[in-house]
């Protein structure tokens, strides 16, 4: 049984090539058939050209279609190349160091059963390198690793946003609302951003007010987490650049709708883990003083790359920009849209 679902994996180094190839087979073994998958490389020719022929020597050019990311450096503008070459009526992105369930496809396919449902989002599990999670890592920041954290509503519910890296749009949404803005998430500079996909989440339902934004946690992938990311060091960096990426949402979308979700997760959700963390120290469970204490850090970093980068949001330090989807597969265009950057 197929699915009128494009898959779009972006892709940069060669250092996942194991990776890749494991993204691409897991998407082959669905239990509903993708139309196709595509690879869009980010501005490297020898991956690009390595990838060619890996999937051409293996007779699934056609299945597997490898493309250069026709936009500027960065995650946004290779979404956009593979939305705009992309032929299905849904497009889902897949992470290129994640694995997914079998089942991933028709959990996403399930929800666009309903009309009314532009994007359906689902459930990122860590497979940490060292084999467990650090005693010290809270699972409410679980999105410092790119996966589903403490907190991030259960089952099947209704969302403001869902995750970059495991989630589904019906094709009209970038009809409606443009693609993903360039200069708000990652673009090879070493500081990890994010964000972009909330922001066009955001941009989405203002254009399409009727428009019902899911997460389905049957819809899982593995999402590999190296040793570097298993460290405090990124941690604490990694929190710094998500506010730094909040304060450009929110100069985007205002800071009423860019902070909506995160007001219930710093007032509720981090409160009751720093609690749990003391509870567990009293205890003597190992790791819960520095659960609490990351909990505590992590807020503090992303508090800190708030507020800087409000600041320079307001002085106009760079720029982003909002594309169109359109023209010849790979084509996108810049619309209007523009903002200060941090």
């Amino acid at each position: 049984m197929s699915a009128d679902i494009s898959v779009v994996v972006c892709v940069y180094t060669e250092d996942r090539w194991e990776d890749i190839l494991a993204a691409v087979a897991s998407v082959r073994a669905q239990s509903l058939t993708a139309r196709e998958t595509l690879l869009v490389v980010d501005h490297n020719a020898s991956l690009l050209d390595r990838l060619t022929r890996q999937y051409k020597e293996a007779g699934e050019s056609g299945e597997v279609r490898v493309l250069a990311n026709a936009g500027p450096r960065g995650l946004s503008a290779g979404r956009n190349t593979g939305i705009a070459a992309s032929r299905g009526s849904v497009i889902a992105f897949l992470d290129d160091d994640a694995v997914a369930e079998r089942d991933w496809l028709r959990h996403f396919a399930e929800g666009f059963e309903d009309p009314r449902v532009f994007a359906v989002g689902g459930r990122t599990l860590p497979l940490w390198e060292s084999g467990r999670r650090p005693a010290w890592f809270p699972e409410e920041f679980d999105w410092v690793v790119g996966c589903t954290y403490r907190g991030h509503p259960e089952g099947r519910a209704r969302v403001r946003n869902v995750l970059g890296g495991n989630a589904s749009f019906r094709r009209s949404a970038f009809d409606v609302a443009g693609g993903f803005a360039t200069g708000i998430g990652r673009d090879g500079d070493r500081r990890p951003l994010g964000c972009e996909e909330t922001e066009f989440c955001i941009r989405l339902t203002r254009a399409r007010p009727d428009a019902v934004l899911l997460t389905d946690d049957r819809a899982v992938i593995h999402h590999r987490v190296p040793g570097a990311r298993e460290r405090f060091r990124y941690f604490r960096t990694r929190a710094y650049a998500e506010g730094l990426s909040k304060a450009l949402v929110s100069r985007s979308v205002g800071a009423g709708k860019g902070l909506e979700s995160e007001r219930r997760y710093t007032t509720r959700v981090l409160p009751a883990g720093v609690g749990r963390g003391l509870r567990d120290a009293v205890l003597g469970r190992p790791g819960g003083v520095g659960r609490a204490g990351a909990i505590v850090t992590g807020v503090a970093a992303a508090a800190g790359g708030y507020v800087l980068g409000s600041v320079r949001a307001r002085r106009g330090a760079a720029t982003f920009r909002v594309v169109e989807i359109g023209g010849e597969p790979g084509g996108v265009r810049s619309t209007g849209g523009e903002g200060a950057a941090a």
